[in-house]
């Protein structure tokens, strides 16, 4: 468990602790995609954590799936996210913003554009999306031509330098989740027949390229990804191949010298200690609902240099302290996890003996 509190250099930064704040949806933006004052408050209260990965935000109006998230294309988002950056660096703690395209998981009442979402393949998801008029069926997706493809990528490397104009330490890269990268690499959502499409190679493609594109522009020290091996909702099935599939692309991934691979781990043992294996620099793991008992239990073993929490973080801004000390956690409301104000956001109470 001491191990966790020892400070670790990640990318170019030095954290304080081991611990990492998973990227959660909060859906408290402005319809502008602009964050305020309370988001603010609500990601200061929890930088004593080592790394806050933000919630994801939209690198473009084509990236928007859900109500009231946040972008990171235009000015207004640059302004807004520097106030929640500098107000995390005056506590002492860290924070790459999360650059998520939601790709076919989105509706066009929820985007500036009104127009349907985009994805690797005209493939819907069979699945629904909360609107402003109550839940929607997901309609079928545009999908993206070759040229279009390539200028997805460059809507991303534009959002990584904004983010850093933005005052983050660094971007991850959403391709979790399934979401546009994820639907990428899944050969249910992506039947494509030019370079983007077919053998595991070319579904890995486009995230390789996006990260070579934001590696360029922003530098592998301020670079870093987050995957779902076997993810297997809204409609993604990675198949057979899936496991090999993410052995390469790791393997392809590891090259560029990122500064951390983002594991989000679903129950392949044998996958997650292969990709320890392919993968040379820092990496995080997450096993969502792990038990308190367990926390550390990765670091130990040497399989992760550092885990990250959702829930818990997001109940208890004093998640480090509560940890160190062994003071109880607060229970999360999953009843305010989405929308709405301060209430199951920023008034989480710390401990109190």
């Amino acid at each position: 468990m001491n191990t966790l509190f020892e400070p670790v250099t990640v990318g170019r930064d030095q954290l304080a602790n081991r611990l990492v704040m998973a990227p959660m949806t909060r859906s408290r933006a402005q319809f502008d995609g602009t964050l305020g004052e309370l988001a603010a408050e609500y990601y200061t209260q929890r930088a004593s954590i080592g790394l806050i990965v933000s919630e994801g935000a939209q690198p473009s109006e084509d990236g928007q799936g859900y109500l009231a998230t946040p972008g990171i294309y235009t000015d207004a988002h640059v302004a807004s996210w520097r106030t929640i950056t500098q107000s995390v660096h005056r506590q002492g703690g860290r924070i790459f913003i999360q650059l998520m395209h939601a790709g076919r998981m989105s509706h066009p009442d929820n985007t500036p554009h009104h127009r349907q979402g985009v994805a690797p393949s005209a493939i819907a998801p069979d699945a629904e999306m909360f609107t402003a008029t109550g839940m929607q069926t997901i309609p079928t997706p545009h999908a993206l031509s070759t040229d279009e493809v390539r200028q997805t990528v460059e809507d991303f490397r534009y959002a990584a330098r904004r983010a850093i104009e933005a005052g983050a330490d660094g971007i991850e890269l959403h391709g979790a989740n399934a979401y546009l990268i994820q639907q990428f690499l899944a050969p249910s959502a992506n039947t494509r027949t030019d370079k983007y499409g077919g053998s595991l190679e070319n579904r890995a493609r486009f995230a390789i390229e996006i990260a070579k594109a934001v590696v360029e522009e922003i530098g592998a020290d301020r670079t870093a990804i987050r995957l779902s091996p076997g993810t297997a909702i809204w409609g993604i099935d990675e198949g057979e191949e899936g496991p090999a599939l993410y052995r390469y692309l790791v393997g392809e991934l590891n090259k560029l010298g990122l500064a951390y691979l983002h594991i989000m781990h679903l129950g392949n043992e044998p996958l997650l200690h292969d990709l320890r294996q392919i993968w040379q620099h820092t990496l995080i793991v997450n096993r969502p609902s792990r038990p308190r008992e367990e926390i550390g239990d990765d670091i130990a073993s040497g399989l992760a240099d550092l885990e990250s929490y959702g829930e818990m973080v997001l109940a208890n801004p004093d998640f480090v302290a509560r940890l160190q000390a062994g003071w109880p956690m607060n229970d999360a409301d999953r009843n305010t996890y989405y929308g709405g104000t301060e209430r199951g956001y920023t008034d989480y109470p710390v401990y109190s003996e």
